[in-house]
């Protein structure tokens, strides 16, 4: 089985962030400088994503299995484990499948239920782009900007562009699989499981990620909850208020 690819950075007790869609481990370099002042932090790129292992199959039973691997392989004790989005699924899925593994969780700005797919004009953005026939960074967030308003959003997905070689750009992620795959990133927690372990929800207050009728779900999944709403936020929350999310964490997890 292959290791997923991960920074470590600082000494203590294992704290692992999990990116979300289209993300990969270095968005959180900043961040993770700050926990590692405390903890022990794994910045870690899942499957598809970032520098770990492509592979057609993707899913987030396989997404779990993956994260054991990984904390097998360092065995790693009492983890905590901070997931945004995709990332937040699959912290959630691991601490219903492995309590014995998990201390507490961070799930930023997404709830156990089923969402619809709607990375549907991202996908189109990225199709359009031929990365054969491109020279720079700035002609590829051109053709972005035909489908993508946000620059936001742009410079995200522009983080995953590298140069494969003198002539030639290439995706951190695996394209065709994530589109082949899209389904399974909307997925809900499985019925009937439960993680009695202390459980932070962090929402964006412009964000429609949790809603008010997703507490009752949350609360059957993780009994032992908090959600806390970040002010001046969307689904991006930990780049747009990255000080009171910092803050939130430090004080769930220092309490």
């Amino acid at each position: 089985m292959q290791l997923l690819h991960s920074l470590i950075l600082g000494e203590g007790k294992p704290f692992l962030i999990l990116h979300g869609f289209f993300g990969m481990g270095d968005n959180w370099r900043s961040l993770a400088n700050n926990f590692a002042k405390h903890y022990q932090v794994h910045i870690i790129d899942q499957r598809n994503h970032g520098r770990s292992f492509h592979s057609d199959d993707f899913s987030y039973e396989l997404m779990v299995a993956d994260l054991f691997h990984y904390i097998s392989h360092y065995n790693l004790e009492n983890t905590l484990i901070l997931g945004h989005s995709m990332g937040g699924k699959t912290a959630m899925q691991f601490a219903v499948e492995f309590p014995e593994k998990v201390d507490k969780i961070i799930v930023a700005d997404i709830a156990p239920r089923f969402y619809v797919p709607h990375h549907q004009l991202i996908f189109e953005a990225l199709n359009n782009i031929n990365l054969n026939l491109v020279s720079s960074r700035q002609e590829i967030e051109e053709i972005l900007k035909n489908y993508i308003d946000d620059s936001g959003v742009r410079q995200f997905l522009l983080k995953n562009v590298y140069r494969k070689s003198k002539t030639e750009f290439a995706y951190r992620f695996n394209l065709d699989s994530l589109i082949e795959n899209v389904e399974e990133v909307g997925v809900g927690l499985p019925n009937f499981t439960e993680f009695d372990g202390e459980t932070l929800f962090l929402k964006g207050e412009n964000s429609n990620y949790i809603l008010k009728e997703d507490e009752s779900l949350i609360k059957s999944h993780f009994p032992n909850n908090r959600i806390v709403e970040i002010s001046n936020a969307g689904h991006w929350l930990h780049a747009e208020n990255p000080l009171d999310f910092y803050n939130e964490i430090m004080w769930f997890l220092k309490k």
